[in-house]
């Protein structure tokens, strides 16, 4: 029987690229990526729980042609999968977002720019084509929240993605830990982490240092602590309802609304106008009792009902996990750690073989479960360990 190839048939999983990630990025930036908040038992929720759903294989049913193609908001994608916000990236890898951007406009997935992302709008946008969507963490001033999402239009963005679930900076503990702190500090310890690894000592020094690419336009920019100090400032802590409207009357395409976890939250952000429910408890990063978003799924799901589309992230890692998340309610799916793995660990095709790895393992999920579509994973057989 013929196996498909990879593009790197070293790495076939994503934990394989894991461990490489880890060997390639300084110590802080491992811990940067990889961890959660205190004593990270969200992050291991979300795992424990993923891996607790079976599905049911159907067999018998002759020759397959199984196909990922998905629409949502009207456009068609290659896949029902695409590359979440992720902040301050280039702590991990020099320009991870222009890869990112790239890597969706080749493979026709959604590549989302956040706001505290190391890169522009201007920049990445152009890169992401039809495929570009972006994330607002909501700024206090009516006038930068104006600007930015004036920027993100401008920039060919088709979807804004408000994130409702970092009111407040979290522990991050185990960052803690290893020295992570903004604006980096060069101790001793960091700089020989930084010797260590060469290649991405290297890029960093060609790229320039980590920074918060889309907000410097609004501070002085001569100190990065300035900056920091400024985005501590001027984000989060003011998203309500009524700021929401508001966001909702300014933007034109699709709105989502990210990190949803209750019911209540779900029906209430349907009625004030947004497009879609992204449902995540951010990776386990900021609320540690918070539940495994994928427990949660469900009944957001049918609470919504028609009136809005379901995302969802937290956890996923293979594509029978995001078969898991599509039969219980979503009808998307988000992969941060995995996308941010795998440029870490291969650099600028890093991404294009995470996508070619979650492609191949869901359609070979399909052959084993009998289906040719991404929407008849929605009446499959689920039981629960």
């Amino acid at each position: 029987m013929r196996v498909a190839a990879l593009p790197d048939d070293r790495y076939p999983a994503i934990s394989d690229l894991r461990r490489k990630a880890k060997k390639n990025i300084p110590f802080f930036a491992w811990e940067y990526l990889d961890s959660a908040t205190g004593e990270e038992a969200a992050m291991h929720r979300n795992n424990d729980a993923l891996g607790k759903i079976t599905l049911v294989p159907n067999f018998m049913k002759g020759f397959l042609q199984p196909s990922v193609e998905t629409e949502l908001f009207g456009q068609k994608f290659s896949a029902p999968f695409g590359i979440p916000p992720i902040g301050y990236t280039s702590l991990m890898w020099p320009n991870a977002e222009q890869i990112f951007a790239q890597t969706a406009a080749r493979h026709r997935i959604p590549h989302c720019l956040s706001t505290v992302a190391s890169d522009t709008p201007e920049n990445c946008g152009p890169l992401s084509g039809e495929y570009g969507w972006f994330q607002l963490y909501p700024p206090r001033q009516e006038k930068i929240r104006n600007d930015i999402i004036q920027r993100a239009k401008d920039s060919g963005y088709k979807v804004l993605v408000v994130t409702a679930d970092v009111p407040w900076p979290s522990m991050r503990e185990r960052q803690r830990r290893a020295g992570i702190s903004i604006p980096p500090k060069i101790t001793p310890a960091i700089l020989w982490q930084i010797m260590r690894r060469p290649e991405w000592a290297y890029r960093t020094l060609k790229r320039g240092r980590p920074s918060f690419a889309v907000m410097e336009k609004y501070v002085d920019i001569s100190s990065l602590g300035n900056i920091v100090q400024f985005v501590g400032e001027e984000l989060g802590g003011c998203l309500d309802w009524e700021y929401f409207a508001r966001v909702r009357e300014q933007w034109e395409g699709p709105v989502v609304l990210k990190g949803i976890l209750s019911v209540e939250d779900a029906k209430s952000a349907v009625k004030a106008g947004a497009d879609a429910i992204w449902v995540s408890n951010h990776g386990g990063r900021q609320f540690e009792a918070a539940p495994a978003a994928i427990d949660v799924l469900p009944e957001i799901a049918a609470a919504t009902g028609k009136d809005a589309k379901i995302i969802f992230d937290s956890g996923i890692r293979s594509g029978g996990d995001m078969v898991r998340a599509i039969r219980l309610g979503a009808d998307f799916v988000f992969a941060g750690r995995p996308f941010m793995y795998g440029i870490s660990a291969l650099g600028e095709k890093g991404a294009d073989h995470v996508y070619e790895l979650f492609h191949h393992d869901l359609v070979n999920n399909m052959h084993q479960l009998g289906i040719e579509t991404v929407e008849a994973m929605k009446s499959l057989e689920l039981r629960r360990d």
